[in-house]
């Protein structure tokens, strides 16, 4: 199973920041209420980012511990906290591998995004276990199963430039891109915390051509780091071939954002 890889977005930590888009205010009223957040609560933000969740849960809760391995992120985190006056984010360096010697505090809730696809899943939870107090919860948040909403018309057209720069298997830092075997809800439900259920938000988001250029480069697999000296000639085709492809500059994109919340039985 794989486990975080720091160098995978090595490039990419300006780009995630800015071009990501944020999750809906539907998944912190769902976690409000599910947990009874109420500013007495420690919560950990594990492969946090640049703060993706850890910025607007942290209003929520006495603390949140915001945990990557990527300093590029912890970084981008800092900038994005200090911008918008969040001080109760403590961001600390490390992985899913190193959870039980951070000397870590008793946990009301973790949350883990994207980046659980990156970790050992059965050692983190089992890990997480040991940490967290016995009405917390684990929280999965990322996009829906593939298929769950239908690709946007303008995402064959990434994907050919994306193609003929870098091959089709997606690289991430000096391997591949990681595609889970097993579903996370079945993952969860042999752990300790297998009581799971299912939380759902759609939201649309239009972008320019700038924001879809610019997302292209937060991905592991298409990093500016990624190209290397064909980075420019990557960004003139992407351009050349999304304005061929929509004249207006205009690109829409209906996201799905799941949130499996597990907690013990």
């Amino acid at each position: 199973m794989t486990v975080t890889d720091p160098r995978a977005f090595v490039g990419a930590e300006p780009y995630y920041a800015r071009y990501r888009p944020w999750y809906p205010a539907g998944l912190y009223t769902e976690l409000t209420d599910r947990f009874g957040l109420n500013g007495t609560q420690r919560a950990l933000d594990l492969g946090c980012g640049p703060g993706t969740v850890a910025l607007p849960l942290a209003p929520l809760v006495a603390e949140v511990i915001a945990v990557d391995p990527a300093p590029g992120m912890l970084e981008q985190g800092r900038l994005l906290a200090a911008e918008r006056g969040v001080h109760n984010v403590r961001w600390q360096y490390g992985d899913s591998t190193t959870l039980l010697g951070m000397d870590l505090p008793p946990l009301d809730l973790c949350v883990m995004a994207k980046a659980f696809h990156w970790m050992d899943r059965d050692q983190v939870l089992s890990d997480l276990a040991k940490l967290t107090t016995p009405q917390s919860g684990v929280v999965i948040v990322s996009a829906g199963p593939p298929g769950t909403t239908p690709l946007p018309a303008w995402a064959p057209v990434v994907a050919e430039v994306r193609a003929a720069y870098l091959g089709t298997a997606r690289r991430a830092g000096r391997g591949f891109y990681p595609e889970p075997q097993e579903q996370f809800r079945d993952t969860l439900a042999r752990s300790a915390f297998s009581e799971v259920t299912l939380a759902s938000w759609d939201h649309r988001v239009v972008r320019s051509v700038d924001e879809l250029v610019g997302l292209q480069f937060s991905n592991s697999y298409s990093t500016p780091v990624q190209l290397g000296r064909r980075r420019s000639a990557f960004e003139r085709d992407l351009r050349q071939a999304l304005l061929d492809h929509d004249r207006s500059g205009r690109y829409e994109e209906t996201i799905r954002t799941d949130a499996l919340i597990a907690t013990r039985p």
